[in-house]
């Protein structure tokens, strides 16, 4: 056929998908209008989104037509939220869909069950969830579009993702910064993006800005940000395909241009890559105006153009005459099936995007080869006796772990790769940058085109690549201060949910790589940040999620951070948060004892303990947990003073590395049955816990445990500033003199017999106060002090 044959098969095929964003919003019976429609026909409840649809559909259209000429490996990453039915009607049309769900077959049965299902309860949501196929994009949340389309083209030299930008979207400040992601792109060895700005005008009740500006200013911007951009306006369909079509032949012909030329040469280059700003109306073919107040290119179009069809006589006839105009009886057969010619306008396979196997990336996804964490283990001769950087070691297991999976491991962080001690990554891959070089760049920037390190000051950007770069089938690995990770809270929380919903929705989607989030720069060690950089609060947001997606571990030392990261970074379909400090800290255990200690996620530490008396029954008189570097560190030295001032104290000390450990099994997979943590913690006994985060995580972890009554939690208060690391300590009553006094607070009979205990206790605070505000460090015996005493057994 010649071009404009195509194109005039083309927009029937996109009336087609039209009509089904319609039906799916309103309808759930009467598909293919034999009857004239009746208020029985509506969904009861009106939920859809029409205002983007009509937009996305028109781009999947022209985007299946490269596909076809060009043979591409092309998937579609939807931006404006709740815009799925401009997503759903086209993977219903390619047969996608109904290959993964039979029962929504392509006749007029499954049409009507195809549009019955969304947006209405016990079905599928008005955004691109993962049960929609061909989406690694829920667009839950606004923002990540082009972040996500960018680690989706991370090694993957072969595909293009095209990323519609919605307008409204582009307000917010992780699209903003999104935009840098042709400065990460190499020509060679990864993908491109192909971002469409779609300019339809309107949010749910304001005009977007980006649709207001001056055109000149837009295409400076675009132009500013390093995107050539390709502009696409108007409103009438015949002359927008035209003007659409040459838009992605030129955008194509760049993209393939570029990556021949650079792959020819071996020499990576940062082009002007191709943008297409789209600009057509909201709510594009809907219904002009309702009651006199418009519709169709305005923000009324933005959810459903027709709110009562159901209540409405005059409403359900705009409806009807709305389904009509789009000819359905020209795209479908009599028994509901699209007609052979608009089929034949699909890609076939996995070609299409509805069933792209980068869009199911855990199909794709290979087995991570973790190097042996062996090579990298601290060596430990006695517990509490040498002092290691807890995270150096984990960016050696890095290192080397990138070098066995060199084009699917990366690493991504905000300019802190070296802060938080993981530098060794350099010595097989630098950070990628395909900006200008300086001279005394090659003296330490560590710079490359082709490296494996990615960072910006962007965490949002950041953590967004990741996930694209999971979802197409590679692994990832992030890190960031602890007080900023908060930053991107809301990115955790829409990923953990895109997990559940795998899980227990879309259970054809083959498991992903984990999301891998270290912090560090911790609380507990901002001797000069202060205030602002002390907020261990994010693990509290792992408390709200599923415990089958979420994971919170607290290692003590460098090889608990090893054995921790074993498991940790070849589990699938989960959210890993690993806390680790990156400053020097004591060391406990080897590896061996490390590995075991992981394994269980909590463990009684006998060296540490008095009350393994032989044969007499295993009874404390208090428990002393702890959980997290600096506070295990005050734990021993607090249940070393207590040895020496009260030797007959029977202690029991236990380390928690599995935060979750403390709640139910029935609640997390890493839970301790009632059983198991009444013989750990006593079911009468007081726990006094010394806990890395703030203190009530504790208590909602436990408040269901026998002993609950009995645990007494010290954890960050918000009480710091410029502090040393004792006096930081003491002020939020973690350290050994005020675990001290809470002993003797709270074990029965203690009290009065140990009042000068309690009372030197309280002048070690007030001396080591003084001591710090007159010398702006901790005393000798507190940052020399390692555990001294003999195992008990």
């Amino acid at each position: 056929m010649d071009h404009d044959q195509e194109l005039q098969l083309l927009d029937a095929w996109w009336r087609a998908a039209n009509y089904l964003a319609v039906g799916m919003i309103y309808l759930r019976e009467n598909p293919l209008l034999a009857e004239p429609l009746k208020p029985e026909h509506i969904k009861a409840r009106l939920l859809g989104h029409w205002g983007s649809s009509p937009g996305q559909a028109f781009i999947w259209a022209h985007a299946n037509r490269v596909i076809r000429h060009h043979d591409l490996e092309m998937i579609y990453l939807s931006g404006p939220g709740h815009g799925a039915p401009g997503v759903l009607g086209p993977t219903y049309l390619d047969g996608s869909y109904s290959e993964v769900y039979p029962d929504k077959s392509q006749d007029g049965g499954g049409m009507q069950r195809f549009f019955k299902q969304f947006s209405f309860p016990g079905h599928i949501g008005s955004h691109c969830t993962p049960e929609t196929p061909g989406s690694i994009h829920e667009g839950g949340e606004l923002g990540y579009v082009l972040s996500h389309a960018c680690g989706a083209v991370f090694d993957n030299p072969d595909l293009i993702a095209l990323a519609c930008v919605g307008d409204g979207e582009a307000e917010t400040g992780p699209l903003a910064t999104s935009w840098h992601i042709n400065k990460f792109l190499n020509p060679i060895s990864d993908g491109a993006v192909l971002p469409v700005l779609h300019l339809n005008g309107y949010k749910i009740a304001n005009p977007t800005l980006l649709a207001r500006i001056p055109r000149e200013e837009l295409v400076n911007l675009m132009r500013g940000y390093g995107w050539d951009p390709i502009l696409v306006e108007g409103s009438e369909p015949a002359e927008m395909h035209q003007a659409m079509a040459a838009a992605m032949d030129q955008a194509i012909a760049t993209i393939q241009r570029v990556r021949q030329e650079c792959r020819q040469s071996g020499e990576a280059v940062r082009p002007a890559w191709p943008m297409i700003v789209l600009r057509s109306p909201k709510g594009w073919t809907g219904p002009k105006e309702l009651n006199g107040k418009k519709l169709e290119n305005f923000w009324r179009a933005h959810q459903v153009p027709l709110p009562a069809p159901n209540k409405d006589p005059q409403q359900l006839t705009m409806l009807e005459a709305w389904l009509r105009s789009y000819r359905p009886e020209e795209l479908f057969d009599a028994e509901g099936t699209l007609r052979p010619e608009l089929q034949a306008l699909s890609p076939k396979g996995g070609r299409r995007m509805g069933s792209s196997p980068h869009a199911n990336g855990g199909r794709l996804r290979r087995s991570l080869r973790l190097a042996p964490i062996e090579d990298h283990a601290v060596h430990v001769e006695r517990p509490g006796h040498i002092e290691h950087e807890n995270t150096a070691p984990l960016g050696a297991l890095l290192r080397d772990t990138i070098a066995r999976n060199p084009d699917s491991l990366r690493v991504f962080g905000p300019d802190e790769t070296a802060s938080n001690r993981l530098q060794a990554i350099y010595e097989v891959s630098k950070k990628v940058w395909m900006e200008e070089f300086l001279p005394e760049d090659l003296n330490g920037s560590e710079l490359a085109r082709n490296g494996r390190v990615v960072e910006m000051l962007s965490e949002h950007t950041l953590v967004g690549m990741m996930e694209g770069y999971l979802l197409t089938g590679r692994y990832g690995f992030f890190h960031t201060y602890e007080a900023f990770a908060h930053v991107i809270a809301s990115m955790f929380n829409q990923h953990a949910k895109w997990l559940e919903s795998c899980n227990l929705h879309a259970t054809w989607r083959a498991p992903i790589a984990p999301w891998n989030c270290l912090i560090s720069s911790t609380v507990w060690r901002q001797d000069h940040n202060g205030f602002t950089h002390q907020d261990p609060g994010f693990i509290d947001l792992a408390g709200n999620k599923s415990g089958d997606v979420v994971r919170v571990y607290l290692p003590a030392d460098a090889n608990c951070l090893l054995a921790v990261a074993e498991e940790a970074l070849v589990e699938t379909n989960v959210c890993n948060i690993i806390v680790s400090d990156k400053q020097k800290h004591l060391q406990y255990l080897t590896l061996e004892q490390a590995r075991r200690h992981v394994a269980k996620g909590i463990g009684l530490w006998g060296w540490a303990s008095n009350d393994d008396r032989g044969d007499e029954p295993d009874e404390p008189d208090v428990v002393m947990a702890c959980a997290g570097d600096i506070p295990t560190k005050e734990v021993l030295a607090a249940v070393e003073i207590l040895h020496h001032e009260v030797p007959k104290l029977r202690i029991r000390v236990i380390n928690v590395v599995k935060l979750f450990a403390l709640t139910q099994s029935s609640e997390h997979p890493h839970g301790l049955s009632d059983r198991d943590f009444d013989s750990l913690f006593t079911t009468d006994k007081p726990v006094i816990f010394n806990f890395h985060g703030y203190p009530w995580l504790i208590h909602r972890l436990t408040y269901r445990r026998t002993n609950h009554s009995n645990i007494h939690v010290r954890g960050y208060k918000e009480k710091g500033n410029i502090n040393t690391p004792l006096e930081l300590a003491m002020n939020n009553q973690i350290d050994r003199f005020n675990l001290v006094i809470d002993v003797i607070d709270r074990v029965p009979g203690l009290g009065s017999r140990a009042a000068h205990v309690k009372e030197r206790m309280k002048e070690a605070i007030l001396g080591h106060r003084q001591y710090a505000h007159t010398h702006g460090m901790d005393s000798p015996d507190v940052t020399d002090w390692r555990w001294s005493l003999p195992s008990p057994r």
